[in-house]
């Protein structure tokens, strides 16, 4: 089929859903070539045929045929039915997210990618992935909206401010497959450029052992005690606010009657806006944090809250945060995202130099459980909210 994608001038594929988007892509292309030659030729071969031969002749007249009136309406029907139920086979297969998938973060800036991974590995403008495992991509912006696309992989998400957007992929075959922002963004929009790695297992596991602080539910834990979080969201009865543990997921009773499901959204509204939803039974009296966190900070108290609904023996968080990486491990080309910007003409390649994330520590006793148990890449998925 690479003769087809060179005519279609498709990218390369790579992931399991480019040969499903590329032939509903040949299927709408070659019904559109085969009726648009249709037509061109009845037209010609009528123009002939029943061209006028006499200044004086007078066309007969005709009542109309059935069964043509029917073949025009059914024939079309059926096919707008087939690209229909197609495209929203591969729609859903887009966008419904998987269970157990590697969870990366994404935050767009002018005019760069700032990815973390959830063992606290830290990127900009490139991102490294294992072969043939599910990555799951939870994507927002500081400023503007961005889009995020990966063409060989045929994903195209906005990433919009103040709320979180998805999409996922799994890679097929190893690889350096560019990324881009395809919704202009600036001034600078053509510079906001990247590269996804897709690496063997055993390239990526050596890639994991040379970098990594803390993952961002550890930082995550850190920011909850230093801005006060804990005072009233405790582990008792006593705090002033609803008890966190074994929350992320599941439905929550507001004070209006509503139900509302804690999810990355609902955290974020509470943080950022606590006014706009009450739970029952407590007061409101939490102040707000708007521009007091950061997006980055924001995903890393999201990950600490899914944190708290962690099994025993360091299995997969309900609401997806992985377990952490090997202890005492530094950052990956572990320079402060904060302190740099992206190149206008190309990506950024940070160097290689000792640094801190946005908050830096001891890890959370969630991350520990995760070191302990020895998970494999494939092992550190997101696990969805399929366990609540």
């Amino acid at each position: 089929m690479d003769w087809l994608r060179r005519i279609l001038f498709t990218p390369e594929q790579a992931s399991t859903v480019a040969a499903e988007w590329d032939a509903l892509y040949a299927y709408i292309v070659a019904i559109t070539l085969f009726f648009t030659t249709l037509v061109v030729v009845l037209i010609f071969f009528f123009a002939v045929k029943y061209r006028r031969r006499d200044d004086a002749e007078i066309p007969r007249p005709n009542a109309g045929s059935m069964k043509l009136e029917t073949m025009w309406t059914v024939v079309p029907f059926v096919i707008a039915m087939t690209i229909f139920a197609w495209g929203a086979y591969v729609y859903f297969r887009l966008y419904r997210q998987p269970a157990n998938a590697i969870e990366v973060f994404v935050v767009g800036k002018q005019w760069m990618w700032k990815f973390q991974h959830t063992e606290g590995q830290r990127e900009i403008n490139e991102l490294h992935v294992p072969v043939g495992s599910k990555v799951k991509l939870t994507m927002t912006t500081e400023d503007v909206i961005h889009s995020l696309a990966v063409p060989a992989f045929r994903i195209r998400s906005d990433v919009v401010p103040g709320k979180y957007t998805y999409a996922w992929f799994e890679a097929t075959k190893p690889g350096r497959y560019p990324l881009f922002c395809t919704e202009y963004c600036g001034t600078n929009h053509s510079g906001m450029i990247g590269w996804v790695q897709v690496l063997d297992p055993a390239d990526y596991q050596a890639w994991l052992a040379g970098g990594g602080t803390e993952s961002p539910a550890s930082q995550g834990e850190k920011l909850f005690q230093s801005i006060g979080c804990a005072t009233c969201h405790r582990t008792d009865t006593q705090g002033r606010g609803p008890i966190l543990t074994n929350i992320f997921g599941r439905p929550q009773q507001m004070a209006d009657g509503s139900t509302v499901t804690v999810d990355e959204d609902y955290i974020r509204e509470s943080i950022l806006n606590p006014q706009a939803k009450t739970v029952a039974g407590f007061q409101q009296i939490m102040p707000t944090y708007q521009g007091q966190v950061s997006e980055e900070q924001l995903l890393q108290l999201i990950a600490y809250i899914r944190s708290l609904g962690a099994q025993a023996g360091g299995a997969t968080t309900p609401g997806g945060a992985a377990a952490t990486g090997p202890e005492g491990s530094t950052t990956r080309q572990g320079i402060d995202p904060e302190s740099q910007r992206s190149n206008p003409v190309g990506g950024t390649q940070p160097q290689n130099m000792p640094g801190q994330g946005t908050q830096g520590g001891a890890r959370s006793p969630a991350g520990q459980a995760g070191r302990d148990s020895g998970i494999s890449p494939q092992g550190r998925r997101s696990g969805g909210n399929s366990n609540q």
